[in-house]
């Protein structure tokens, strides 16, 4: 408030829907968040699991519920995402499996691109269907190696020592910001968030404002 800032989006998993119902939707409601975003989902109960169909049914009940309070549903991708199972990506498999209505991308250029994907081409490929984007960057030494996270997963041992991943400020990575915008234009992307999950040299304001300016020189 003192601010004037908006609630664009919360990124919280399901389990809290599942043990609070509507009471869970009414507070993101209470501070005008529009978009539910389920930041994370174990691979091992996606397409080509035997969870996949007790997922497709959470991910449509949370979807439905949403939709009646006015709230979209979004998912946020990994890396992993862009593996395959039956000679397509899980994440086409979500979204070809669920109805558009309940369940929308929230694409993470990061991990488009570091998946060894075009995030243009994806983007532009869910036209229309694509509310909300985030831009991250990044450098290593070499794409698609494996994961560089510790929390999440299939791995207990990140490569990112071993990869020199690091995130970075908008325009001080591997990323082209300029290409990636002007396929958002084109298909219809709402908002732009910036996402840096972590900072090393610097204080995370000062990696913010390093985005925020280089984004101004782009137009944004």
């Amino acid at each position: 408030d003192k601010y004037s800032l908006k609630c664009i989006s919360v990124h919280q998993d399901i389990d809290i829907f599942l043990e609070k119902g509507q009471a869970a939707i009414d507070f993101f409601k209470s501070f005008g968040a529009k978009y539910w975003v389920i930041p994370w989902f174990s691979q091992d109960a996606l397409a080509g699991s035997d969870k996949w169909e007790e997922t497709k049914s959470l991910f449509t009940a949370l979807g439905k519920a949403l939709r009646e309070n006015g709230m979209q549903l979004l998912y946020h991708n990994h890396e992993f995402e862009f593996n395959t199972f039956e000679g397509k990506y899980l994440i086409d498999h979500l979204f070809d499996d669920i109805p558009d209505d309940l369940i929308l991308p929230e694409f993470d250029t990061c991990w488009i691109k570091y998946a060894g994907e075009d995030s243009c081409k994806y983007i532009e490929k869910f036209a229309g269907k694509i509310e909300v984007l985030h831009l991250k960057d990044f450098v290593c030494d070499t794409l698609n190696a494996g994961p560089v996270y510790e929390l999440i997963g299939n791995s207990s041992t990140p490569s990112n020592q071993d990869n020199n991943f690091k995130f970075r400020p908008c325009g001080s990575g591997l990323q082209d910001f300029e290409s990636i915008i002007k396929s958002a234009d084109v298909a219809g992307v709402e908002y732009l968030i910036v996402e840096q999950d972590n900072w090393y040299e610097n204080k995370a304001l000062d990696e913010v404002k390093k985005s925020r300016e280089y984004l101004k020189t782009l137009g944004i």
